[in-house]
């Protein structure tokens, strides 16, 4: 139930961004524009909500008051105001889609995302449009068409470059760029992106808002770890990955969610080392994190270990993580 009245609230606001401004307006436009101010305020205090709930799900709620108080203020917007409160559709537009990806539902999330890009070209907001992209991208990854995830990433280069140059949006394009290539084999453009990205570490000031532009250079360790362990370079991946282990904000207690992509890219090392005590290690820490945070994010990479386990499971640990992988990712 929360589901249909979540996804009919963004139905009818994607409605309100694409009609027309209403002429006959009652309300002033300093009181509009004041009001947009404030959902774009409330915006980013949503998304720190997101981004420190344990459970991502429980976030739900909120987002939706927020989504039916935008449809109230856009059903009588004039035209000079129409653009911020396009803008601040495109930004809850994209918070709600990382809900939804979180949760495994990557229809509702895609969807999502192209209202998202929608909105933000209404708005002629091209850091924002371009974010839009990338996390439209992240479902072709996450269902590895690397070949459609390149198109669309490309597109989010060209609107990046109309953007802020004082943002990192550009830069976390790159570093997405990266996972791409790397699914289609390709090392040569892998390396070249996460060099292209590894140059955000030379903006100055505030490079991200901290919202649907959060992207400062600190994931690059853990990403390149990654990128590594799908090219097979497993020596790379293991000393990408600790380094990013050792990090202050993936220490124990923190950032649930990367520690855990961590944590299960490591066991995936071990998995390809046939080392199971590396495997049982991480990848037991790893599974409870998932089960803490009741994130999907960290169960598909649980998944992914899980097809790699192999002979490995002739060992009764890893059999038995193996199997709790299996109920953690079907319940």
């Amino acid at each position: 139930m929360i589901r249909r009245q979540f996804l009919r609230a963004i139905t009818v606001t994607s409605a309100l961004v694409a009609l027309p401004p209403d002429e006959g307006a009652a309300l002033a436009e300093g009181a509009l524009r004041g009001m947009s101010d404030d959902f774009l305020r409330m915006n980013g205090h949503l998304w720190q909500v997101y981004q420190l709930a344990r459970a991502k799900r429980s976030v739900y709620p909120v987002v939706r008051d927020q989504l039916t108080a935008l449809n109230e203020t856009l059903g009588g917007r004039p035209e000079v105001e129409a653009q911020a409160l396009c803008g601040a559709a495109g930004d809850l537009f994209q918070l709600a889609g990382e809900l939804a990806f979180d949760g495994n539902r990557y229809t509702d999330a895609a969807a999502s995302y192209t209202l998202a890009a929608s909105a933000s070209q209404e708005a002629k907001s091209y850091d924002l449009w371009a974010c839009a992209l990338v996390r439209h991208a992240y479902v072709d990854l996450y269902e590895r068409r690397y070949a459609d995830a390149v198109g669309a990433l490309s597109a989010a280069e060209k609107v990046a470059r109309r953007g802020d140059g004082s943002l990192s949006t550009r830069y976390w394009v790159a570093a997405v760029q990266a996972e791409a290539y790397a699914g289609l084999g390709d090392l040569s453009a892998c390396e070249r992106a996460l060099d292209e990205a590894e140059k955000v570490t030379g903006l100055s000031g505030a490079a991200h808002n901290g919202g649907w532009l959060r992207f400062d250079g600190s994931r690059l360790a853990e990403e390149r770890g990654a990128r590594y362990l799908q090219l097979g370079r497993l020596d790379l991946a293991e000393k990408a990955l600790s380094s990013a282990l050792s990090q202050d904000i993936l220490a124990s207690g923190q950032s649930f969610r990367r520690r855990g992509a961590v944590l299960t890219d490591l066991a995936a090392v071990g998995a390809r080392r046939q080392d199971p005590d590396q495997v049982i290690a991480y990848g037991g820490e790893a599974l409870r994190l998932a089960r803490t945070t009741s994130s999907g994010y960290v169960a598909r990479k649980l998944l992914g270990l899980r097809t790699d386990l192999g002979p490995l499971t002739r060992d009764a640990r890893v059999a038995e993580l193996g199997a709790e992988i299996d109920a953690l990712c079907t319940t």
